[in-house]
């Protein structure tokens, strides 16, 4: 399969995920009113999400290396499809969360298996490239999620966010059924899964990354998971958080095109980094001084455009000195940055303060860009 017949699918397993994420978060509050629940309760759902997420990054990306890309990527799929199907069904809050967690599990490997089939592709300055491109796509997620997610709770309450998440699923499936090839190599070994991790635990620029992945992600996702709880305090509509994510969207865009356009332009991707950080931050004070009125929309315009130029280069080279073992370091790496993520959010949910939250993510991620570059 040529680049441009793969570029699509793999778009599409990448946005996954992430419009999972952002398609549930408007329904949040319809989940509170029909469960009974407190918001602080019904923001778990995500935190549940990143963490379910984490083990399925890893069982996926180890059984990627075992058993190959495609039939992986097939099982991880129909997971989610019978979880969504199963979270129809349940009558108690608790119930929700265990099938959230099961959904979550399959939906991870639309994650670690499609950046392991581009790793298998494609490498150096391509592979930058190849992100870049799909944070452009990435860019789009949270509009699409946050605008169907806030129309389908407006006409269907929260089932019918769950509806559409088992339609797009089992789409994914049929399409890789028919059109995702087999990437693994043919002579790749079975690399030790405790020695893998032993090595990546000691290795300080796999730290590094995975900070950076967890502080650009859990300031985009404070955003949805206390989004919903500051537009009603304000006395604003679901719609209107939903219609919010448009806006946001265009900053990540932008993000990812500046980006793209930076790294023809011979820009390394580190200085990118420590850019995009210093922008977070800068975004994270506006929000912090407006996070009382709806204008907070405007500056966490900024954070979403850093997490745009951001998160395509610290995945691009965050594995490069794993090549003979891609699967199995790309699902230990997805564990490291998704139980960082998920303990993070349960924090955000628990806390309920959008722009501090913002600014903790900001410094910590200039901090984790700038430490490099000054030991340089």
């Amino acid at each position: 399969m040529t680049y441009k017949n793969l570029l699509p699918l793999t778009m599409a397993l990448l946005m996954f995920p992430q419009l999972a994420q952002t398609l549930y978060s408007p329904a949040l509050g319809d989940i509170s009113r029909a469960f009974d629940v407190a918001p602080e309760r019904a923001g778990q759902t995500l935190s549940v999400y990143f963490l379910a997420f984490a083990l399925g990054v890893v069982v996926w990306g180890r059984l990627s290396d075992r058993l190959g890309r495609r039939p992986v990527m097939l099982m991880g799929l129909a997971i989610y499809v019978g979880a969504s199907a199963l979270a129809l069904t349940v009558t108690t809050f608790d119930a929700l969360l265990l099938a959230q967690a099961c959904a979550a599990f399959g939906a991870a490997v639309g994650s670690v298996v499609t950046q392991t089939v581009l790793r298998d592709r494609f490498h150096g300055a391509d592979l930058a490239q190849v992100f870049s491109v799909m944070g452009i796509a990435l860019a789009a997620s949270p509009a699409i999620g946050l605008f169907s997610g806030a129309s389908l709770v407006e006409f269907f309450g929260y089932r019918g966010v769950l509806c559409t998440l088992l339609l797009l699923a089992a789409v994914l499936w049929g399409w890789c059924w028919w059109a995702l090839p087999e990437t693994r190599p043919a002579s790749l070994p079975t690399a030790a899964l405790g020695q893998t991790l032993g090595l990546m635990l000691k290795d300080a620029g796999v730290w590094r990354s995975v900070g950076l992945v967890a502080a650009f992600n859990i300031a985009l996702f404070s955003y949805y998971s206390v989004g919903p709880f500051v537009f009603a305090q304000q006395g604003r509509s679901t719609a209107e958080f939903g219609y919010s994510g448009v806006l946001l969207a265009l900053g990540s865009g932008l993000g990812a095109w500046l980006n793209k356009a930076l790294l023809k332009r011979g820009l390394s991707g580190e200085r990118l980094v420590v850019v995009a950080a210093a922008v977070a931050v800068v975004g994270s004070l506006l929000v912090l001084a407006l996070q009382h009125s709806w204008l907070l929309v405007w500056p966490m315009l900024l954070v979403v455009l850093a997490f745009g130029m951001a998160i395509p280069n610290v995945l691009g080279a965050a594995l490069v000195d794993y090549r003979d073992r891609l699967g199995t370091a790309a699902a230990l790496f997805g564990l490291l940055y998704y139980l960082v993520i998920g303990g993070g959010l349960a924090l955000v949910t628990w806390s309920q303060d959008l722009g501090w939250s913002l600014l903790v993510c900001g410094l910590a991620a200039l901090w984790l860009a700038t430490s490099r570059l000054l030991r340089s």
